[in-house]
């Protein structure tokens, strides 16, 4: 039986004797990109380096990235799809391309030092070419030379073989997929993608485009992006089909039955709900760990989060567990036990999600029964108007989607463009816009956001020298019209404090100071001053961005090269983002 912890090691050791670079997982919230509510694959915050920013660890990395998949929220329920999961990730950063990247995952799968897997049972697809590449004859002919069968070589489109972008612009290029026979039946001798006992265990992706607006340009920087759904590969590599009994999952289902009473394995619905429930409570257990975990709410990441919790009461119900019974907490009990040798963080924050957990379950259970009522009584003439859809989420607490699939387990169908205006008429979240940010993507680098990057720093360095060194940023979101800044403080400012601030950064924006950078260890920026909330994502080498006088922070950019050029500063708004936590909207003018 190979172990979760075994196959991390594994993992980053094989790359680290290949001379890559192990990094730790970013957060699970974007920094500086207003595209996206959570980091949603291991390329997202690499995104500026295959762009050609350089990296301070070096042109070959390596890590496992937290990724939270909001698409996937509907899938879940079946035996593979995850709202959490984490992605095995090796980045060549313009350094080895196809041929050395596909050697070293057949070095890892198939050699008996690492995971030692039966070579007649792999299998791999390439890209077959469209108008806008070409077919991968270098991917193909590497594989013949590895000894790959041709039989065991599919050609395929580029909806199962091609890679970004992460939004609608971006690094993406082909990729080559590697299948594992995961069933005791005999091992066809022709590879056939569509047979489900065939699972995907390495996706190596060939960035060597960049789409725009106006189509796909080579990029001139070519680099490697390999990702690998960690429960997938540790389920098929024990030989199971479905992730739910692997260790990362097993625990939380055995506590689902306990609390039940009901048996994982006998009955497809109960199986089905058991999965969603565990999945659920365990992604929203790395949310709320994240170091900059957000809390349930009816907006952006706080909407997710507060969708994930309830429906995984709701399905609790569904199994018959009573009103009275707390499912969330000792599942989430399970999920931080298992978790927390990887995610350091889920220990120094479990306190929070413990809390959070329980607050956001009693809440939705003061008004569940009520809701369920009243939505039974709407329906009685086998219609929902969005008006009622819209007064079981503001009275009751539904959200939109399970109001939804209540719906639909009725045969009713919810209009969705006039909920929406019926939403938007009440000033509440405009999903529409969320779900543009469901899609994923970063920031561009263009000058508005660039400056705006740029006054964060002064803004969080105005924000200690007039509050007190307890600030600390917990969170940044950049458009090309605002920055929204989110920081450490358990006090509505005032007036005069706004006013300070705004003050503060004004004079190093009129004194035009120099924006230099450089390179160093975490230790060493540390002890010189420089602030940093996201060292984790860089490696043992950081760079340090320092405008004279005024700040010095750990950052990956982009910046203005003096602060001349930025503008007047303005803050539009303070206010409260969650408990401690204060936000602030501002703008340059």
């Amino acid at each position: 039986m190979l172990t979760a912890k075994d196959l991390r090691e594994k993992f980053l050791n094989f790359f680290r004797e290949n001379g890559h670079t192990v990094i730790s997982s970013a957060s699970l919230i974007p920094e500086n990109d207003p595209t996206a509510l959570f980091i949603s694959a291991g390329m997202h915050p690499l995104v500026p380096y295959l762009l050609g920013e350089k990296h301070p660890a070096g042109k070959r990395l390596a890590d496992i990235q937290k990724c939270v998949r909001t698409g996937d929220i509907n899938e879940v329920g079946d035996t593979y799809h995850h709202t959490f999961l984490e992605m095995l990730g090796n980045w060549s950063l313009g350094d080895y391309f196809k041929k050395q990247a596909i050697d070293y995952s057949w070095e890892f799968l198939t050699s008996k030092k690492w995971l030692g897997l039966d070579l007649t049972r792999l299998a791999v697809t390439v890209f077959a070419g469209d108008k806008d590449a070409p077919y991968d004859q270098e991917s193909h002919d590497i594989w013949l030379e590895i000894g790959m069968p041709e039989e065991r070589i599919k050609k395929m489109g580029k909806e199962e073989n091609w890679w970004g972008p992460v939004g609608d612009t971006g690094p993406c290029g082909p990729d080559t997929e590697i299948f594992y026979w995961v069933s005791e039946d005999n091992v066809p001798k022709k590879f056939d993608p569509a047979d489900k006992r065939w699972v995907e265990v390495w996706n190596n992706v060939f960035m060597q485009y960049n789409k725009t607006a106006s189509g796909y340009t080579p990029l001139a920087q070519k680099n490697i992006d390999t990702g690998m759904g960690f429960e997938r590969l540790l389920a098929a590599l024990n030989g199971f089909s479905d992730n739910y009994h692997t260790e990362l999952f097993l625990p939380l289902i055995r506590e689902v039955e306990k609390i039940s009473g009901k048996k994982y394995d006998e009955d497809n619905e109960t199986d089905h709900i058991m999965r969603i429930i565990a999945d659920h409570v365990r992604a929203a257990v790395m949310i709320l760990g994240d170091d900059l975990g957000v809390v349930p709410s009816n907006l952006d990441q706080g909407y997710i989060l507060r969708r994930l919790i309830r429906r995984a009461v709701r399905y609790a119900r569904l199994l018959g567990i009573d009103l009275k019974t707390r499912v969330t907490i000792p599942l989430a009990a399970k999920a931080v036990e298992i978790m927390k040798s990887a995610y350091p963080e889920l220990e120094r924050n479990k306190d929070r999600i413990f809390e959070q957990l329980e607050a956001e379950e009693a809440r939705f259970e003061l008004t569940l029964e009520k809701g369920l009522r009243e939505f039974e009584k709407s329906c009685r003439d086998k219609k929902l108007s969005p008006k009622e859809a819209f007064v079981l989420f503001s009275t009751y607490g539904f959200p939109f989607e399970m109001t939804c699939e209540l719906a639909r387990e009725k045969g009713i169908n919810v209009d969705k463009k006039c909920f929406m205006e019926e939403f938007q008429k009440h000033q509440e979240l405009s999903r529409a816009g969320a779900e543009q940010k469901f899609k994923g993507g970063l920031a561009d680098h263009g000058e508005a956001v660039t400056k705006l990057h740029t006054a964060t720093h002064l803004l969080h360095a105005a924000l200690r020298q007039v509050l007190g060194p307890h600030v600390e940023q917990r969170g940044s979101n950049i458009t090309s019209e605002r920055l929204r800044f989110d920081f450490t403080h358990d006090k509505k400012m005032t007036a005069e404090q706004i006013k300070d601030v705004e003050n503060w950064v004004n004079d190093k924006i009129r004194k035009n100071l120099r924006v230099t950078s450089r390179e160093t260890t975490v230790e060493e920026a540390k002890s010189q001053g420089a602030i940093g909330l996201f060292t984790s994502k860089y490696g043992d080498k950081v760079k340090v961005y320092t405008i004279e006088g005024a700040s010095s922070e750990i950052c990956g950019g982009p910046h203005a090269e003096n602060t001349g050029t930025l503008g007047k500063f303005f803050i539009m708004k303070e206010e409260a983002s969650s408990s401690g936590i204060r936000r602030i909207k501002a703008k340059l003018e």
